[in-house]
């Protein structure tokens, strides 16, 4: 999947290149792009639960904070090539870069078996177990293994694993107004504090500090077992959601400083704890399709959030109520997020006790609780 989709953005790269006019870039460069670039971005989270477990948080921080370097570096970059070379010919050197990338996926070797289900209640191919028709009954009909396979890779089971669902539904509602600070910032700077040019500090400031942030918050979540995890996602919305609102407030360009160095640490720490987080809740393998729906969910509130920051600046004059409200839906999703790890445990307890081997079932079904010795309830009724 990996190796397709960089060999997939960089062909949509090309056709970039060829195009000349904006409504094809948009589409070859805006959605086909996009689509490869999600294709590529999923696998190199899934691949590290299968070399890493005991510390997972720490190879995905590391993995993560390499691309925030490049975050950093590659719009100056970008902006610096673009003048003397034209936009057809920066197309050219980023498809290069991709097609570096697609060499750099032959090496995901994958190293948990492919047929069997980590996650209570699934089979080996995203079905319950023991389904009649399953790939290898003699019984079987075509179109029932066809649905297998469906199931195999459209696998919408993980959703019935009722700690996960709380827990990307919450994920999606914080994201509402995640990108509203990225997208806005330095429009804000330039009409609050017009006489500085130093506005590129603050996203360098950014992007720092989320580097800093998934390099720390990726050992600290190595620390933390089981589901506790969340509790770092849950700080991190808060604080985000916090820094958000106080971006008004900020009298003085180096208030903004504090507050970006803050939501990068935020940011980091919320990015890195993902991926352990969805191997805690549905197991290794189910992981990558819980970790590809959650990332689909995510994409609706994240796009949206920047518009809708726009319009609000449009009808009020400023960004100050749009700030304010950016930072609500990070506060309402760490708090469904708060109560994601105590489902899970309580949901851990039922079924702990209804695996229980102790417990005396015979009881149940006798009429007045006293059964003879050495007979059955169903003798002892008789």
């Amino acid at each position: 999947m990996s190796l397709f989709s960089e060999l997939y953005t960089s062909e949509n790269l090309t056709l970039s290149y060829l195009c000349r006019t904006l409504g094809l870039r948009y589409f070859t460069y805006g959605i086909l792009f996009g689509c490869g670039s999600s294709f590529a971005f999923q696998p190199s989270l899934v691949i590290l639960g299968h070399y890493f477990r005991q510390r997972l948080g720490l190879a995905n921080g590391i993995v993560t904070a390499a691309s925030s370097i490049f975050s950093m570096g590659l719009p100056i970059l970008l902006k610096k090539v673009v003048g003397p070379l034209g936009l057809c010919r920066t197309f050219q050197i980023l498809s290069l870069l991709m097609l570096v990338q697609s060499v750099l996926a032959l090496t995901f070797r994958p190293l948990l078996p492919s047929g069997t289900s980590l996650m209570p209640g699934m089979g080996p191919d995203g079905g319950p177990p023991g389904l009649p028709g399953a790939p290898g009954s003699a019984s079987a009909s075509r179109w029932r293994r066809s649905l297998v396979k469906i199931r195999k890779y459209f696998n919408v089971r993980v959703f019935s694993v009722v700690p996960y669902r709380m827990w990307a539904f919450g994920v999606a509602t914080a994201v509402l107004g995640y990108f509203v600070p990225y997208i806005h910032l330095i429009k804000f700077v330039k009409e609050q504090f017009q006489e500085t040019q130093r506005e590129w500090v603050l996203l360098v400031c950014l992007g720092a500090s989320s580097g800093v942030g998934r390099l720390l918050f990726g050992k600290v979540g190595d620390l933390i077992p089981g589901v506790g995890k969340i509790y770092m996602q849950v700080a991190s919305f808060m604080v985000l959601g916090l820094m958000s609102m106080m971006i008004p407030l900020c009298r003085v360009f180096e208030g903004l400083v504090v507050v970006c160095v803050f939501m990068g640490l935020c940011d980091g720490c919320f990015i890195t704890i993902m991926a352990p987080i969805a191997f805690e809740l549905v197991g290794p393998m189910q992981a990558s399709q819980a970790i590809g729906y959650l990332l689909g969910l995510m994409a609706v509130p994240m796009t949206a959030g920047p518009p809708i920051a726009g319009l609000l600046h449009d009808y009020f004059g400023n960004y100050h109520v749009a700030f304010y409200l950016a930072g609500v839906p990070p506060i309402v999703g760490g708090v469904v997020l708060f109560f994601v790890p105590m489902m899970y445990k309580r949901l851990q307890k039922r079924q702990a006790e209804a695996s229980d081997p102790s417990t005396d079932r015979m009881l149940k079904n006798c009429s007045n609780g006293d059964m003879l010795p050495g007979y059955t309830d169903m003798e002892t009724h008789i």
